[in-house]
């Protein structure tokens, strides 16, 4: 806590000094989120965590002392450092933040000189979108937040975070005593490596395991690089690391075949798994504060003839939760779902093939539809992100499958269900039931395309006169890598990329080709975006459905009928230079055209 006397026109049963303005003292317009704080003294009563003797004692200790009333609370032990800084985070509607289940970016706290850190008690959490989330034991402090900002591009937003002095202190001393980049850890390692497998779980006697912070420094750089998974793949003389970033894998590191037992302990320790069993593939989840973000880590071992193989999915709230209009669809094909979501029962279903994208669609669906009126139910396998509002139940081997999973939703009187996947007859039949009952149903198939969703659900066991009338659309789509815009290069299509698009070879238009830069790392490609097409089920469509129509019939009704499909929208984003003719090639299946 800061040891700055109040003054002496102040509240004596503040804890603190006056609260912030609303900019700083230079007169920038950048404000720090922090509401007026309230009486603490009476605060602290109300809530049971001092009687009114305890404050009259500090009150009295506070007149010959120049020390805040909450630290003389502290000092006397008749509060917690910890109890009394929630509640101070509380009064001022700051955010409390928990070192225990937060991995800090090392470049973030070193744009932060230590003896600024030591002395004022902070440490930055992230710097993301021109604000800087700072931990600090006390949130008021002005002087502190002044000195952070002069650290920052001007214009910066300070957001504090209450931790305790202890906490502050503790990640001082591992954040900038010891090593934490990649490299600097390995060579730190490089010695040892073989006795140094114990206290994997953090820290003894204040020493930070090297392994310890080996390992977050690796998740904390998946991140930042934006991968989507990591793969830990033991060869016989080395551990090979890899990213999978925009869908493509890409070798990081090698590292020598040491290091890889105590990695693999500290791993299975962060996510729960048994540490002693080797021969069996194990199942873990890690959730994890990481740059100011809350990222969960699926950790999935395989054994190999050369040891425990280990992938991590990153499952990033803040980037797979997206606004529908950010999905990367047409704007056609945006106008025509939300057209079809206003149908109030039938099944909408996802179509493609693994890592295309579905279920960050169908989120975005859900919270798009999500509101206080409706009920919406999941059963998902596993539930990847908790949205507000719905209830979300993952469907658990031995316990709880899809089939009695929908059983059991039905008598929880549901507006809306989603189902992770139909897999089986009896599955695909109830949710085609629960859509006749009067219930919107979403989930996912495996096709080619939209149209495919109907013979593939004739084929598990759905009869056409169920399947008629149940259907409102069915949508496909694939993930492309999206040009990098700072570096993507302009050119004239070809006469044979103009056949292919169907544009006429006198009249080209203009496309683009990835070039490489440092915002993309080189690679020309940054990010990904959706190849869609949406095919809306009409009483038309459903007549070929109940007659068992032939694919072509009714891809025929379809095109005549305004469907336009996953070619067509690739090839409009190949000339609008979101992405280049090649990826789309590579993405979907368009050999009929070249």
């Amino acid at each position: 806590m800061n040891n700055t006397p109040i003054s002496s026109n102040a509240d004596p049963t503040i804890g603190a000094p006056p609260p912030l303005p609303a900019s700083s003292p230079a007169g920038d317009a950048e404000e720090t989120v922090v509401k007026k704080p309230l009486r603490i003294g009476d605060k602290l009563i109300g809530l049971g965590l001092i009687s009114a003797d305890q404050l009259q004692i500090a009150l009295l200790e506070q007149k010959t002392s120049k020390k805040l009333l909450g630290t003389i609370l502290v000092e006397m032990g008749f509060v917690t450092e910890g109890a009394l800084g929630e509640v101070l985070a509380e009064s001022a509607g700051a955010q409390k933040f928990d070192p225990k289940t937060t991995m800090l970016d090392p470049v973030v706290i070193r744009q932060i000189p230590k003896e600024i850190a030591s002395r004022h008690k902070v440490i930055p959490v992230s710097n993301e979108n021109g604000e800087v989330h700072l931990a600090m034991a006390d949130i008021y402090n002005i002087l502190a937040i002044d000195q952070v900002r002069r650290n920052f591009p001007k214009g910066t937003k300070i957001i504090p975070m209450f931790c305790t002095e202890s906490e502050i202190l503790e990640l001082i001393d591992q954040y900038y005593e010891y090593e934490m980049s990649i490299d600097g850890i390995l060579r730190e390692i490089e010695t040892g490596i073989r006795e140094n497998t114990r206290h994997l779980d953090g820290r003894q006697d204040g020493y930070v395991n090297p392994t310890v912070r080996l390992v977050n420094s690796l998740l904390v750089d998946a991140i930042k690089t934006g991968a989507s998974d990591i793969h830990f793949e033991p060869e016989g003389a080395f551990l090979r690391l890899r990213y999978r970033i925009d869908g493509q894998m890409t070798q990081v590191r090698s590292l020598h075949r040491d290091y890889w037992n105590a990695m693999v302990v500290r791993i299975k320790i962060m996510s729960n798994m048994n540490i002693a069993e080797t021969r069996s593939p194990q199942d873990g989840r890690i959730s994890y504060n990481v740059m100011g973000r809350d990222v969960d880590f699926r950790v999935a071992t395989q054994p190999t003839v050369h040891g425990e193989n280990i992938v991590m999915r990153l499952l990033d709230k803040t980037k797979s939760l997206v606004q529908l209009e950010q999905l990367g669809f047409s704007g056609h094909n945006i106008k025509l779902l939300k057209k079809l979501l206003k149908r109030p029962e039938g099944i909408i279903i996802v179509t493609g093939p693994t890592g295309s994208g579905k279920t960050t669609t169908l989120y975005s669906v859900l919270n798009y539809i999500n509101s206080i009126d409706v009920n919406i139910m999941t059963l998902e396998d596993p539930v990847e992100y908790q949205l507000p509002l719905i209830r979300q139940t993952s469907i658990r081997e031995g316990t709880m499958d899809f089939l009695h999973g929908i059983k059991s939703l039905m008598r929880q009187d549901p507006d809306i269900i989603f189902i992770g996947e139909v897999r089986d007859e009896e599955t695909a039949i109830m949710a085609v039931r629960a859509a006749l009952t009067g219930h919107q149903v979403y989930t996912t198939l495996h096709t080619n395309d939209a149209l495919g969703a109907i013979p593939r659900l004739g084929d598990i066991g759905v009869p056409a006169h169920l399947l008629a009338g149940s259907l409102i659309c069915s949508i496909a789509q694939r993930l492309a890598r999206k040009l990098c815009r700072s570096c993507r290069a302009p050119r004239v299509a070809t006469r044979e990329e103009c056949l292919i698009m169907d544009y006429d070879p006198n009249d080209p238009p203009t496309i683009y080709e990835p070039v490489g830069c440092d915002r993309c790392k080189r690679k020309g490609y940054k990010g990904r975006i959706a190849i869609t097409e949406i095919l809306r089920i009409d009483e038309g469509l459903d007549d070929l459905i109940s007659r068992n129509a032939s694919r072509s019939v009714m891809l025929e009704y379809a095109l005549d009928n305004g469907f336009i499909p996953m070619a067509i929208d690739g090839f409009d984003k190949v000339v609008n230079g979101d992405i280049d003719l090649q990826e789309l090639i590579n993405t979907i299946d368009i050999t009929d055209r070249l």
